[in-house]
């Protein structure tokens, strides 16, 4: 009896001592495919990881924002991980708001693609590593195409885009010639126009920060935009963001999308859609110039620099990004539902190339000719293709995609659109401090 409870005692204390010296780590990401998978891992992760327990805190993406920004900014430490892009990373790495990243030998920071890297480092140190990244590219139904008797053998200009959306437009059978974000904010609608914008030869700021929005280049780009959407585009283009677009593509509406590559991993799923055979891919358009033609993110995950527990969020990051993570998502769910765009394993990969036709030379040939630095035809004080890295870009971008959503239902002129944001742009980088006078 006395050795039965002496057992008892050392029991409890052997799971009393376990939950004590359990790590909870606290992890802040948005609600999208990619991010609910790795949610579904976690049984995996722990069972690798007995101390560390994951506990998730999941929002959509305005929200994340506002809610890791607020508690960073005040030094909370609520959060262990705090899933952000490419636009805050040098912006709070600056501030001193996040821990460099040490990846072990094992993470091999050499496979991941160079201009993802660099766009998540600040002076030469890793801040976040990407879960998985992307650019924007043409996705085309080549059923329609071959129909009308076109092709994309080489990357298409915006007036062979013009041309196809023109040929294949057929609203009274249900098919709408291009379908393209109309939604506004700066990381929706104004992710895809500043691209355009770029290829026509604009460019956000001039090299004294004075915002250009009002420029002839900028007119000229955006009247194409909205032409294209009112003349060939679904009807409410103002209201389609990813997913709506998603559901039409998905239900054989969309002729040719251009949108982020993430886009292709789900067209491409058989069970999702009758069309998934029949889609095709190509770098983004371009029309003056390719430079800034094809925007580049990455969905990445970095540690506050009030997190409590920095050894542990560290080891998940490792974990969750790594090319060992990526084999056991094709593992379990098969190789074209992987995340991509952030290892050059993945794309060396036979049995990835096998499950995604042409999208795996598509994106990494837009993944690799993306370049921040040479972002505009002429030069630009930023680096950046869809976003300028500079905490008012938020208000700026923001309030001019709500003026081009304007022109885009109607409410008012491109040019009238694009003067207010004009006005909006210099009250904000005087505000700022970038000049006193314009």
């Amino acid at each position: 009896m006395k050795f039965f409870s002496i057992y008892i005692l050392m029991l409890c204390s052997s799971t009393l001592s376990a939950r004590v010296f359990s790590v909870e780590l606290n992890i802040a990401t948005v609600n999208n495919a990619h991010m609910i998978e790795m949610q579904k891992l976690t049984p995996e992760f722990e069972r690798d990881y007995p101390s560390i327990t994951l506990k998730w805190h999941v929002y959509n993406e305005g929200s994340l924002r506002m809610r890791t920004i607020a508690d960073i900014a005040s030094g909370g430490g609520l959060y262990d991980v705090v899933t952000i892009g490419l636009y805050e990373t040098p912006i709070w790495a600056k501030r001193n708001w996040l821990i460099p990243l040490e990846p072990d030998n094992e993470y091999q920071i050499n496979d991941v693609l160079p201009t993802i890297r660099s766009g998540l480092s600040y002076q030469g140190e890793l801040f976040a590593a990407p879960f998985y990244g992307e650019s924007s590219i043409l996705m085309y139904r080549k059923d329609l195409l071959k129909k009308a008797g076109l092709s994309f053998e080489n990357r298409p200009t915006w007036d062979e885009i013009l041309n196809a959306a023109k040929s294949i437009h057929d609203p009274n059978n249900g098919i709408y010639g291009i379908c393209l974000r109309g939604k506004p904010g700066w990381g929706d609608n104004m992710a895809l126009i500043s691209t355009i914008v770029n290829s026509f030869g604009g460019r956000w700021f001039d090299m004294d920060w004075k915002p250009e929005i009002n420029s002839a280049v900028w007119n000229k780009a955006v009247s194409f935009y909205v032409n294209l959407l009112v003349n060939y585009g679904p009807p409410n283009s103002e209201n389609n963001s990813f997913s709506e677009i998603l559901a039409l593509s998905r239900a054989g509406k969309c002729g040719m999308w251009v949108d982020a590559s993430v886009a292709a991993s789900f067209l491409n799923n058989p069970a999702e859609s009758n069309f998934s055979e029949l889609w095709s891919y190509a770098e983004s358009p371009y029309q003056t110039t390719s430079r800034g033609a094809s925007w580049l993110w990455a969905w990445s995950l970095a540690i506050p620099q009030k997190a409590v527990n920095t050894k542990e969020a560290q080891l998940f990051i490792n974990w969750a990004t790594s090319k060992r993570y990526i084999q056991r998502v094709a593992e379990k769910n098969g190789w074209e539902n992987v995340p991509t765009g952030t290892r050059f394993s993945t794309y060396k990969n036979s049995s990835f190339e096998a499950a995604v036709g042409n999208f795996a030379q598509a994106e990494l040939a837009a993944l690799t000719n993306a370049d921040p630095d040479n972002n505009t035809l002429e030069p630009s004080p930023y680096s950046g293709i869809q976003f300028v890295p500079i905490p008012e870009f938020v208000s700026i971008g923001g309030t001019t995609g709500l003026k081009i959503a304007d022109a885009l239902k109607g409410d008012t002129s491109v040019r009238e659109a694009l003067e207010h944001a004009q006005k909006i742009a210099v009250r904000e980088m005087k505000r700022a401090g970038y000049y006193d006078e314009l």
